[in-house]
């Protein structure tokens, strides 16, 4: 039997068949590329994603430091990377930061920055939304979080594509190299800068709170803040980038759902929730296997590369009725769509606002939103999967 390629451009395409496939046939199995193992089914994804102490986050370091680099990524110290209890203690700090008051602190310019962003859709009339909307929406966002000088958008974005190709870029593309390890050094020199100018003078943001934050004796050094600080930037702008280019795709193909979602605001959340379960913005979580485990039923070998497919889970028949359907008012949530336990993502409920802010500012302004290409081109990375442009017509309310 051939194994199946994730990356081939069938199953980039539309991969939920081929993963319906796998959940009846071989629901935990090798596939390509390179032999790694995939695990199909919700339950067993969510299993695989409590037991923390055979199957590890901290092994998958060497995804984010390959041997090109010749040095260490800041990005590999962030808590994402790290197994309790290392992790525990980590969360712990980072909460006393990160809080609900946060999310609902720079809500105000979240949608300011959606209706600017809006209102310029609607005088363009055609665009691609992702480099439109999608972007620079959240990246906004990120920079009146950890106050931050507007001017730096389009640096952050540069060092956010740069660091999501680190793992996916060739062992012999030496000009590359060259410059991812360029785009390290100025992100470094960059955040400790900001933490220098922080310490000297704190101020109501992000940045201040994590300096602050102590729980018994225990603070969070240097090196930590400047991981979770890179790990907004890059985790924080490419998931929530492809759950509004999720959304505003779905309202082009379902059009209908735009009146309904103006005429019954209160259907906007569950809407949000069932884009979460049917185009989740973190497709697939990776681990490392540190001992032998069996899992569905499968001896899986130890050091084995395993990605849980979330994309499978929230289309899993035993889990969801009719789950190629988009519904969004089943009654079964999508909380498997920001990860499961001491991984359950931080910045889960920032991309529910941001979802939530932008939807209402578009559809305020926007009566169809009509998509304007034949074939999507979709990007070829593991963990997300997002139209690599989402060319659309707005027609105006």
């Amino acid at each position: 039997m051939t194994r199946l390629n994730l990356f081939a451009p069938d199953v980039r395409e539309n991969p939920y068949p081929f993963y319906a496939a796998l959940r009846r046939e071989s629901p935990v199995c090798q596939v390509d590329p390179n032999g790694m193992w995939v695990v199909t089914r919700y339950d067993d994804i969510v299993s695989a994603l409590k037991d923390t102490q055979v199957f590890s986050s901290a092994g998958m370091r060497l995804a984010t430091e390959p041997p090109y680099l010749k040095r260490p990524n800041p990005l590999s110290d962030s808590p994402i990377l790290a197994d309790p209890p290392r992790h525990t203690q980590l969360r712990n700090l980072i909460n006393r930061a990160f809080t609900a008051s946060t999310v609902s602190s720079v809500e105000p310019h979240m949608r300011s920055t959606a209706a600017r962003l809006a209102d310029e859709l609607v005088q363009r009339r055609t665009a691609d939304f992702i480099s439109a909307f999608a972007c620079r929406a959240q990246i906004r966002v990120l920079v009146q979080l950890m106050g931050l000088d507007p001017s730096l958008e389009r640096q952050f974005v540069r060092w956010t594509a740069d660091m999501v190709s680190v793992g996916t870029t060739s062992p012999d593309d030496h000009q590359r190299h060259d410059e991812l390890r360029q785009t390290i050094d100025e992100m470094e020199r960059f955040m400790q800068e900001l933490l220098r100018s922080r310490r000297d003078r704190m101020e109501n943001d992000l940045v201040s709170s994590l300096l602050r934050s102590q729980v018994n004796d225990a603070v969070l050094t240097d090196k930590d803040v400047i991981a979770l600080l890179l790990l907004m930037l890059v985790a924080g702008l490419e998931t929530t980038e492809t759950l509004l280019t999720h959304m505003v795709l779905i309202l082009a193909q379902r059009p209908a759902w735009m009146d309904r979602l103006r005429a019954e605001p209160a259907l906007i959340p569950r809407f949000i929730e069932e884009v979460l379960r049917f185009e989740p913005p973190v497709h697939a979580v990776m681990r490392l296997t540190l001992a032998e485990t069996e899992l569905g039923g499968v001896r899986v070998p130890a050091h084995a590369i395993v990605a849980l497919l979330l994309g499978s889970g929230l289309r899993d028949e035993a889990r969801f009725q009719d789950p190629d359907c988009f519904d969004p008012e089943r009654r079964a949530q999508a909380s498997l769509a920001f990860g499961h336990g001491a991984h359950f993502c931080l910045g889960a409920s920032l991309a529910r606002a941001q979802a939530r802010v932008a939807l209402e500012e578009l559809l305020s302004r926007c009566r169809r939103i009509e998509l304007r290409a034949e074939r999507l081109e979709w990007n070829s990375a593991l963990n997300t999967r997002c139209p690599r442009a989402l060319p659309i017509e707005v027609i105006a309310a």
